[in-house]
């Protein structure tokens, strides 16, 4: 857990979705979540590695996020951590993104969670998936650039 600077606390970030797709646009978008998951977000206690978003009857569906129950509830009162969550989107961005989605074949992919203001977001990503020679150019064009930070640090 991480505090930005403008004032977010970041609690869960996905870096493998970096790594694995091509991020076209992003979204900021709130979830709809249960007091204990709340609890246990607030304690880092989220991960989004796994995790994408679905596009249902008009709304937006978090699917595959793994929060973990809450250690001092009773587990009665307790969610399930897997559980299917619902994403809070302005209708229009709805709108747009079931045509991206459904004619490009495109993904819904959830990049970081964290604490605004209290509430908890989450930046959902719009990709599409890199092939592994993309993947590989990345990679060397990281190397050259670490590497030419070295050179210039050195002299």
């Amino acid at each position: 857990m991480s505090e930005n600077d403008d004032g977010y606390k970041i609690v869960a970030d996905n870096r493998q979705a970096r790594f694995q797709y091509e991020i076209l646009e992003t979204y900021e978008v709130g979830v709809e979540l249960r007091g204990t998951e709340v609890k246990s977000i607030r304690q880092g206690k989220a991960n989004l590695r796994d995790g994408f978003a679905l596009i249902r009857n008009g709304e937006a569906w978090l699917h595959n996020i793994h929060i973990s129950p809450h250690q001092s509830t009773i587990q009665a009162y307790n969610h399930d951590p897997r559980r299917t969550r619902k994403l809070l989107l302005h209708q229009q961005e709805i709108r747009k993104l079931i045509g991206q989605v459904e004619q490009q074949g495109l993904t819904l992919v959830p990049l970081k969670m964290y604490l605004k203001r209290g509430w908890v977001k989450l930046t959902l990503a719009l990709v599409r998936g890199k092939k592994l020679h993309d993947k590989r150019e990345d990679l060397k064009r990281k190397q050259d650039k670490r590497e030419m930070e070295r050179i210039i640090k050195n002299n």
